[in-house]
């Protein structure tokens, strides 16, 4: 029995360095998986869409799909936008099998990749018992994507950060955590010398822009995650994950 297709799911921007980024991604995972046939869809602004890639693969004969959201927490676009989408295609496309795959994060892979970026910009791992870091994500006004980015700043304190400050790079939302910009201050306040900001994003665009924006008083600021290898690696965890799952589920 062949594996199931692997398609991946990113949101899509008009900034074109957002879909040369996921395609170099989806290309690493390509050469992790050979034996695996991988997709990638959109859900706006490029092409081709989530709904035209599984038409396609339902015409090429294509059995089983497993979705997998390129997304670092589970917000709005995990728990709405794309199971419409799913449900729709499920409906149009009743040979076709479609699975929807549990977002990327929260995971060790992402906070590896985060770190290998900041040593990328700059930072030694003897630097972090005096620097104090910024994570910069997009923002979301869901409570669980807020909690889970606490959480995350949490875990990388306990890995030697002198302190972790999380920021969102849209406005201010309910709930939500101040701009980087305020971040930094926030921790110059405290006395902390050195300043680093990660952006947890997977890809450049708008909102990777703002964060670089606000992060003008850093003393280092690092890459968006990108095509690295452990964020591919974390890829094809996920694939695995929901394959494993779907095998427990069909057993009980």
């Amino acid at each position: 029995m062949s594996s199931p297709v692997l398609l991946v799911v990113a949101h899509g921007s008009r900034d074109p360095r957002h879909a040369a980024t996921v395609h170099a991604l989806t290309g690493r995972v390509r050469a992790l998986r050979p034996g695996v046939r991988v997709e990638t869809g959109f859900l706006e602004f490029n092409a081709p869409s989530v709904p035209r890639v599984l038409e396609r693969l339902a015409m090429e004969g294509a059995r089983d799909v497993v979705t997998l959201p390129l997304l670092l927490t589970r917000a709005f676009h995990a728990k709405s936008d794309i199971p419409a989408v799913l449900r729709e295609a499920r409906a149009r496309l009743p040979g076709l099998r479609v699975r929807q795959a549990e977002v990327l994060g929260p995971s060790p892979l992402l906070n590896a990749a985060l770190e290998e970026r900041l040593y990328e910009a700059g930072v030694s791992p003897g630097d972090k018992g005096s620097t104090g870091l910024v994570l910069a994500s997009a923002g979301s006004t869901d409570p669980e994507a807020s909690a889970v980015i606490a959480e995350i700043a949490r875990e990388l304190r306990h890995t030697g950060w002198c302190a972790v400050r999380p920021a969102f790079a849209s406005a201010v939302l309910p709930g939500g955590f101040p701009p980087p910009g305020d971040a930094v201050r926030a921790l110059r306040a405290e006395g902390v010398r050195r300043v680093a900001v990660a952006p947890y994003v997977i890809a450049p665009g708008r909102l990777p822009d703002r964060i670089l924006a606000g992060a003008a008083e850093a003393d280092v600021v690092a890459g968006v995650l990108g095509a690295s290898s452990g964020l591919a690696r974390l890829l094809v965890r996920r694939y695995d994950e929901a394959r494993v799952a779907e095998r427990f589920a069909a057993a009980g």
